[in-house]
């Protein structure tokens, strides 16, 4: 038993080399505390309906408790409330303070507002400023929605456009590269002819096209950026590949009968890491301007979703209100030097000169 332990715990164990490479990013400050940062932006804002919300967390009313967030619609009427659509938890709250608080109480989220809803007052048009006491804390935009809520909804879906066009790009990339570059020959030949042919389509026209066609979605424009997008991993590993194949461990392999899978994937892919781990927050960076940069154009998400380019436009069109501006711009830059910050932490960090297994 102590014997089988001990292989599974030498078999987890980190490599030396990676081991140094993680120390050295963790010594790289500004890259290690933006992918901290980062990371934990990440992870709130898959549970933003926890922190900006309509819907209560926990409401309480005559001993029984009710959890709306992430359940049913309930009515107004199950709180004593004259209308059958979904409880205003707001003003549900605003009652059972007036009323001392004897029959229950609500537990709104810290920003109570919904990304889709729209916050409108008597006598006065919106967009609104930033206030504490609305619970509007960089206030709303040219339709009453609040700019917070729509900056993490925005971040939210920014971020897994760009992972969905990182995962298919680099799964399609590497496959293609490293068969061009392993193969080389009349196969690389054909693909490179290919994929010149390929980068030559206008990106820009072909989503217009289908914008104009149909009404563009989250998968429509994700499958046609990657359609489009995944030429330029492929050259990367097909570079790397042709350098890997030479190496003497590569040709040991091949001496001993290795099959062409198991060499790509055993000595040839896992010896290029360094490159594909590199591009990896550059290529994040690229999908969130790039999903920003559409929206902005009005070739994007179509609203009322979430969007930083959809925010940044409203802004522009809307100056005097700064506050609309002011805050996309400064939550896009923010993240984009983070992002920025890893990606030399990681090309540092994986720089072959640092690091070598003969030191």
């Amino acid at each position: 038993m102590n014997a089988v332990l001990a292989r599974l715990k030498e078999k987890l164990a980190l490599d030396p080399l990676t081991v140094k490479q993680f120390k050295r990013f963790r010594s790289i400050k500004r890259g290690y505390y933006s992918a901290v940062v980062l990371g934990v932006m990440i992870a709130l804002s898959f549970g933003a309906e926890l922190l900006v919300n309509s819907r209560a967390l926990v409401v309480s009313y005559q001993g029984e408790l009710f959890f709306p967030t992430y359940g049913d619609i309930i009515p107004g009427r199950t709180f004593g409330l004259d209308y059958d659509y979904e409880t205003d938890y707001r003003e549900l709250d605003r009652l059972l303070e007036e009323r001392g608080g004897a029959e229950g109480w609500v537990l709104m989220p810290p920003v109570p507002y919904d990304a889709l809803e729209n916050d409108l007052r008597a006598g006065v048009y919106p967009p609104y400023p930033p206030s504490v006491e609305s619970g509007h804390y960089l206030g709303t935009d040219s339709t009453g929605r609040d700019v917070l809520a729509r900056l993490i909804y925005g971040f939210r879906i920014a971020f897994a456009f760009s992972f969905l066009l990182l995962l298919c790009n680099y799964l399609i990339g590497i496959a293609v590269g490293c068969a061009m570059g392993f193969w080389g020959g009349l196969f690389d030949l054909i693909f490179q002819r290919v994929i010149e042919i390929w980068n030559m389509v206008p990106t820009l026209y072909v989503i217009m096209i289908v914008a104009s066609i149909v009404v563009p979605t989250f998968w429509t424009l994700a499958a046609v950026m990657v359609l489009f997008g995944w030429t330029a991993m492929t050259w990367n590993m097909r570079t790397s590949t042709y350098k890997e194949k030479s190496r003497e461990y590569v040709l040991a392999a091949r001496a001993l009968g290795a099959s062409n899978p198991r060499m790509i994937g055993s000595h040839v892919i896992p010896n290029t890491i360094s490159v594909i781990v590199t591009f990896i927050p550059f290529s994040i960076a690229g999908g969130i301007t790039l999903l920003t940069a559409l929206d902005y154009l009005g070739f994007g998400l179509p609203p009322p979703t979430p969007s930083w380019g959809e925010l940044l436009s409203q802004g522009t069109s809307n100056l005097g209100s700064p506050w609309i501006v002011y805050s996309v711009v400064t939550a896009i830059g923010l993240v984009l030097v983070m992002v920025n910050y890893i990606g030399e932490a990681i090309r540092e960090a994986f720089d072959p000169k640092k690091f070598t297994y003969y030191e």
